[in-house]
């Protein structure tokens, strides 16, 4: 279903979609020198205009999936939807964070292997995670000066 079609389904409002103001304030001071501010009401502003961009981006990325009758909107949508609306300058820099999306998911994978691979039953890998606890318990739970070195 393209966005300019009736949504049928209880889905939320327009008025319930948002992103988090202190990650968003977060974001935004950090790329503001420091002697700048914003207002909270230019926060609420640059939040509502990140919604309505990821709306526009989202509704020509189901359509461009309808169109090759999919039904799972892909990255490649995601791109083909800013090259359509005119954001190429974009599409670089999205590409580059969907390789690195896609490195750090093989990073995990790894370390979940790791995991299985190691020849620990579950059992086993419990017991030492518990030991690992209660190693960590008892360090913190000595006074500051008090800590045993290292073994």
């Amino acid at each position: 279903m393209s966005d300019r079609e009736g949504h049928s389904g209880a889905g939320p409002s327009d008025e319930d979609l948002s992103l988090p103001k202190a990650t968003v304030a977060k974001m935004i001071s950090e790329l503001l020198p420091a002697e700048v501010t914003c207002a909270k009401e230019t926060r609420d502003l640059v939040i509502e205009c990140c919604v309505e961009f990821i709306h526009l981006i989202s509704s020509e990325a189901n359509e461009i999936c309808e169109q090759e009758s999919k039904k799972t909107i892909a990255p490649e949508h995601i791109i083909a939807a800013l090259k359509r609306l005119g954001f190429d300058s974009f599409t670089a820099e999205v590409e580059d964070v969907l390789k690195d999306h896609k490195q750090q998911q093989k990073d995990r994978e790894k370390k979940a292997d790791k995991i299985k691979d190691s020849g620990l039953t579950p059992e086993e890998l419990m017991a030492k995670q518990e030991e690992l606890f209660a190693a960590s318990r008892a360090k913190f739970a000595q006074p500051q000066g008090q800590q045993q070195p290292p073994a």
